[in-house]
């Protein structure tokens, strides 16, 4: 039987205003995601990768196609569909670490207070914090506030997990330690994710699929398998990151020809 998309997006063209101009994010960009994905989205900045994600998670509708959830067109933001972004400041910073934890549960309704705490004990400790439970943002690290954030959008249990470049204002040693440790638990609890990046040493270590968008306006320049995390050769990352950076970057041939 053939597996069925979790997230189904297809042929989106995505569009918004300034104060002076219609802007086009995307154009008919379709992609598919299944469960336990790994799926990176490439591309340079401006080639709309947030404003892909923020239409996955509800925040905004296409101009043209449609993205699915288990089948069913995303109108809004909802619990099957968590977010974390790159700011630091995503925390309440009057709440310890388990209160903001808690927080999206409790304010559902939907979850009682005794299940809330006990989901978000499980959570926190999974991202390492638990000593750290009963501290307030302002005592935290970079790091440490984006592992409370993973924490709390994991504790949703959503169907899909959206990453903004999430790491991206990290230092660089800092950075590749929260690569590792979402990818350990990714080993234990085999979620499903978008992450967004515009480094492709990051898609190609992060990823199990990768994504390339062509600059502004985006659109899909190719789809590939990353690099396997065991058993690769050596090299195999790096020969994958000068195809990634050629596709990319490489210069289109009508431009090569009206210089020529």
């Amino acid at each position: 039987m053939v597996e069925r998309p979790l997230l189904d997006v297809s042929d989106v063209t995505l569009q918004y205003k300034t104060r002076d101009h219609l802007v086009t994010a995307t154009y008919r960009v379709g992609f598919q995601v299944f469960t336990a994905d790994r799926y990176v989205v490439l591309g340079p900045s401006g080639c709309g990768k947030s404003t892909l994600l923020k239409a996955a998670g509800g925040y905004m509708s296409p101009t043209q196609g449609e993205i699915r959830l288990k089948g069913e067109v995303i109108h809004r933001p909802g619990p099957d569909r968590m977010m974390v972004f790159q700011e630091f400041d995503q925390l309440l910073p009057w709440k310890t670490v388990r209160e903001n934890v808690m927080f999206p549960m409790l304010v559902g309704g939907k979850i009682p207070a005794p299940k809330a705490a006990a989901r978000a004990s499980a959570y926190i400790d999974k991202v390492g914090l638990t000593q750290c439970s009963e501290q307030y943002p302002h005592t935290l690290s970079g790091g440490m506030k984006q592992r409370v954030a993973i924490a709390r959008a994991m504790a949703m249990e959503p169907d899909i997990l959206l990453m903004d470049e999430p790491f991206a204002a990290l230092d660089a040693l800092t950075r590749r330690k929260m690569q590792d440790e979402l990818l350990e638990l990714w080993d234990e609890i085999r979620f499903t994710m978008i992450f967004v990046t515009h480094s492709i040493a990051e898609a190609i270590k992060v990823g199990s699929r990768i994504l390339l968008l062509s600059p502004h306006p985006g659109q899909v320049k190719a789809e590939l398998n990353s690099v396997p995390r065991t058993g690769a050769a050596p090299d195999a990352a790096r020969l994958l990151e000068d195809r990634i950076h050629e596709m990319l970057f490489a210069e289109p041939v009508e431009a090569q020809l009206a210089r020529a």
